[in-house]
């Protein structure tokens, strides 16, 4: 199945905005068609691939919320105490055997089904257990309670024939539980996206070997390993490919059997070492070249030939700041697309810069930033060290990044800014 026109979407030398790159992914890409049924104690995570609909309402009867004891609320007196007899106790998972008269109460515990009156619904109302004063089987109980107090009623939850949730919804632990809620054993979820991943470059090295001049340790791969993860990806680690034309050729052509997308970080420049462009287009087409953004203008997006259907191939840049910023505000959306995922835009926040940053126009901009909360509650976000396409202990040190738009030149030291959180990507 073919995931990515074959059209371009852009060539030359121009700089293409975000915001239209994005909006072309979203109109091109299509998911993967896999679907498989699944435990639903695996299911953490996972893209659901059909509406799941209740089959019964939740709660299935009308219980108790809390230790107490169960009345008619019309028996009370208003305005005064109550003395009402007890005739019975009803726990959890064991209904009261017998309708309930009028005028008389029951002991009940938290989960317990409210019992069945005689002639009507029966008690309706619960007081709180620390409420009552008990002598013997006479219970006393205070004056203003209100009707319905302490009661969970049948499907205020959830009712038999709700649309819990729609296709393409990233599973959460509060879904499980509901899911869990009304019976399902087994969910229908998208397949796993399978990812292809390598890094390029003669001078990048595996960690915990013996670094000669000029070499560094592949951070790229570990920490877009951890990302493509944490989406619900299975990733297949290619290693590090040489600065070589046919090595750089055989290796993707290598990856596109068996993956639906193909990822790699580095090489994608210019540069006489840069070989992932020629290969790209020789081997199949080049949809994307360089976004306008700062750090990460180096990004590729096209697509490799393979005997049964093209393969999306985005080449993020080498620099590890550059590769966590374009991996959350493209690599990201573009991942939850082909995996069928529904998820919106990730929350931004109105914070105040506590910087002032000159830029350029036409580029939008990420500063990693720290946030401080001030005496009046309000936040604002500080840079988080040296800003640059290299340095990843900043992004490391940061809590989100600040985004500048492509219309903006000046960011005045507090004026209001938007703050993307971490927490809303990873």
């Amino acid at each position: 199945m073919t995931q990515l026109s074959e059209d371009c979407f852009a060539h030359g030398g121009a700089l293409m905005r975000l915001d239209e790159a994005l909006s072309l992914v979203a109109e091109r890409i299509q998911p993967i068609p896999g679907i498989e049924s699944i435990p639903l104690t695996t299911a953490y995570g996972r893209i659901l691939a059909c509406d799941l609909i209740a089959s019964n309402d939740v709660p299935p009867h009308a219980n108790s919320a809390v230790d107490g004891y169960a009345v008619y609320y019309d028996d009370l007196l208003p305005g005064r105490e109550t003395v009402l007899t007890l005739v019975g106790r009803i726990a959890a998972g064991r209904p009261f055997a017998r309708r309930v008269r009028r005028g008389k109460v029951l002991r009940v515990l938290t989960g317990a089904i409210m019992p069945v009156g005689e002639s009507d619904d029966g008690p309706d109302t619960v007081f709180m257990q620390e409420d009552c004063e008990v002598n013997g089987t006479r219970v006393t109980f205070p004056s203003g309670i209100e009707r319905g107090a302490n009661c969970r009623l049948q499907g205020e939850d959830v009712t038999a024939g709700k649309k819990l949730f729609a296709t393409g919804r990233r599973l959460r632990a509060a879904d499980l539980g509901l899911a869990a809620a009304i019976g399902r054993e087994v969910l229908a979820v998208r397949t796993r996206l399978r990812v292809a991943l390598f890094s390029t470059g003669d001078e990048v090295q595996e960690p915990g070997t013996d670094l000669e001049p000029g070499q560094i340790y592949d951070s790229n791969r570990v920490a877009l390993g951890a990302l493509l993860t944490s989406l619900g990806c299975a990733v297949s680690d290619f290693g590090i490919l040489a600065d070589d034309l046919q090595k750089t050729a055989d290796g993707i052509a290598e990856a596109a059997k068996n993956h639906d997308l193909i990822i790699s970080s580095g090489g994608v420049s210019v540069g006489e070492e840069d070989h992932v462009r020629a290969v790209l287009e020789s081997q199949g087409n080049v949809d994307i070249w360089r976004l306008a953004i700062k750090p990460g203008r180096p990004l590729i997006l096209g697509t490799v030939r393979t005997a049964a259907c093209p393969v999306p191939y985005l080449g993020l840049p080498g620099n590890p700041a550059a590769v966590i910023v374009t991996f959350l505000k493209f690599a990201r959306p573009l991942i939850l697309r082909l995996a069928g995922a529904s998820e919106q835009s990730p929350r931004v926040y109105p914070v105040r810069a506590g910087f002032s940053h000159k830029k350029k126009k036409e580029r939008r901009e990420y500063i990693q930033c720290v946030l401080t909360v001030g005496a009046d509650g309000s936040f604002t976000a500080s840079k988080a060290g040296r800003q640059g396409a290299g340095i990843l202990s900043v992004v490391s040190a940061a809590d989100g990044l600040v985004e500048l738009p492509e219309e903006m030149e000046y960011v005045r030291c507090g004026s209001m800014v938007d703050f993307l959180p971490f927490s809303e990507v990873e």
